[in-house]
């Protein structure tokens, strides 16, 4: 029996390992197979042809820029040694001769060539086979959700995190967002709407392809972009724009809006302490202070208009004060209009505001709540020269989606009215006019925060501290 068993176990691994060769010569047969499907298939042949053509033009760009500094053209020799010592020949004989020489000509000559000279924001560059344009982007969002615009808060989500979401889910971003050359025209705040904010950057263009193709339609940025947005946000329009554009630097003026219901509040009093705001005032009492990096807070306010929005809902009308400025500060709007509504409610006389633009009888701000962010718009960034553009398709895109946004909004006010009317109403107001709120404080008797001096000066003294104390490490560290 074991002599058997002996003879056995021998024959069985021989019989196992024949069957593995066997095995193995079939595996690289079936690779031999796929590998030859690999090599006929169109896809693996275009992956090889985009590298041979990307070397190519590498090297022709080299070329290239060694002929502009010399002010001379590539002789002929020159191209066709380029050809030989090269595997892509089909990109040779794509780019001919001439074509080669001419993409060492000037750029602005190529441009007036194809009749790009006169259009703002054509100044295209080639970047990984894909043209690019500096655009302008007019934005419209609606705040409730969004922890503000921008995004340096590292608070999710914002609108300018969304917006950069879209960008590179559409491919339009040409590189990173520090390339693009963004810029931004206005920082609103949590829950602050707008339907005028103005970003720029460097995106994806149609104008001219790798190979000089020109096409005559630009990309439909704003069809294209709504496809992919947060239903709160929608950019509107787009326009070309040089390269020396800037969104925030080249704002020529900025409008805000805030609604409030009118209820008791004594607009006309209100409109007449408004136009004390107009002019070049110093307004660091109607703004959150930043020591750090703001060191003027003289700011142009143009307009400052109170009037009705003509909508009604029971006994209360709706109104909105209208402030158009060259700049504002952080808070500065809110800031105002808290003010303003003291001032509404009889809570305050017109001439406080007098002693808060006077920072020499007022250098420090008295400690008082802002407005609600809730209310308030940006709704209008001026430019030189801008137009924005919206295709027909987009405008009638746009008109439905905010007219289906719109009855939604409306339903769910039908809903709280319905509510309502649970409730009777109260036989007296809780605010006779006239009358100063139990507990009101006035505004020059409040305590108030440290003056922009007194900050500055603490921060100096931070600042020489912590100077101090590292040049006393560091001699320890030498002595050690």
């Amino acid at each position: 029996m074991a002599a058997t068993n002996g003879e056995d176990i021998p024959s069985g691994l021989h019989s196992q390992l024949t069957s593995l060769r066997h095995r193995v010569e079939e595996l690289e047969r079936e690779n031999q197979r796929l590998q030859l499907l690999v090599s006929k298939c169109r896809c693996f042949q275009k992956v090889e042809d985009a590298k041979q053509r990307h070397n190519a033009a590498a090297s022709l760009n080299e070329i290239c820029k060694i002929a502009q500094q010399q002010d001379a053209t590539i002789p002929a020799e020159v191209a066709k040694n380029f050809s030989s010592n090269n595997s892509s020949a089909s990109f040779m004989n794509v780019v001919s001769l001439e074509k080669f020489n001419g993409l060492c000509a000037d750029k602005s000559a190529r441009c007036s060539k194809h009749g790009l000279a006169e259009q703002p924001g054509s100044q295209l560059s080639i970047v990984q086979d894909c043209a690019k344009r500096y655009v302008a982007l007019k934005v419209m969002y609606f705040g409730q959700r969004f922890y503000g615009f921008a995004s340096e808060a590292q608070m999710e989500p914002t609108v300018e995190s969304e917006v950069f979401k879209a960008l590179a889910r559409t491919k339009l971003l040409v590189g990173d967002r520090i390339n693009s050359h963004y810029s931004r025209c206005g920082r609103t705040d949590r829950g602050v709407s707008s339907t005028g904010q103005v970003i720029s950057l460097y995106l994806r263009s149609n104008l001219k392809d790798s190979g000089g193709t020109i096409r005559k339609e630009e990309i439909d940025y704003v069809r294209v972009l709504n496809r992919v947005l947060p239903k709160d946000i929608r950019v509107i329009g787009w326009s070309p724009v040089s390269t020396d554009f800037s969104a925030r630097f080249s704002c020529l003026s900025r409008e805000y809006r805030y609604l409030f219901w009118k209820g008791t509040l004594d607009t006309s009093a209100m409109q007449n302490a408004a136009e004390k705001f107009i002019g070049v005032h110093d307004y660091r009492n109607f703004c959150k202070m930043d020591a750090v990096n703001v060191k003027n807070y003289k700011r142009q306010i143009t307009n400052f208009t109170i009037s009705s929005c003509y909508q009604r809902s029971d006994a209360d009308e709706l109104w909105a004060m209208t402030i158009r400025g060259s700049a504002f500060l952080w808070h500065q709007v809110r800031c105002m209009v808290a003010v303003l509504f003291m001032i509404g409610q009889g809570l305050e006389s017109p001439n406080v505001l007098d002693e808060l633009l006077d920072i020499k009888k007022t250098p420090r701000k008295p400690q008082y709540i802002m407005a609600p962010e809730l209310p308030l718009i940006l709704c209008f960034c001026e430019f030189e020269d801008v137009n924005f553009i919206c295709s027909s398709d987009s405008r009638r895109a746009l008109h439905e989606h905010l007219t289906i946004e719109f009855q939604n909004y409306m339903l769910q006010a039908a809903i709280y009215h319905e509510a309502l009317t649970c409730f009777s109403s109260p036989e007296e107001s809780l605010y006779e006019p006239g009358k100063k709120k139990k507990g009101h404080i006035s505004l020059l008797l409040r305590p108030t925060e440290p003056s922009y001096e007194e900050r500055r000066a603490k921060l100096e003294m931070k600042a020489s501290l912590e100077s101090t104390l590292t040049y006393t490490q560091d001699k320890r560290s030498v002595a050690n």
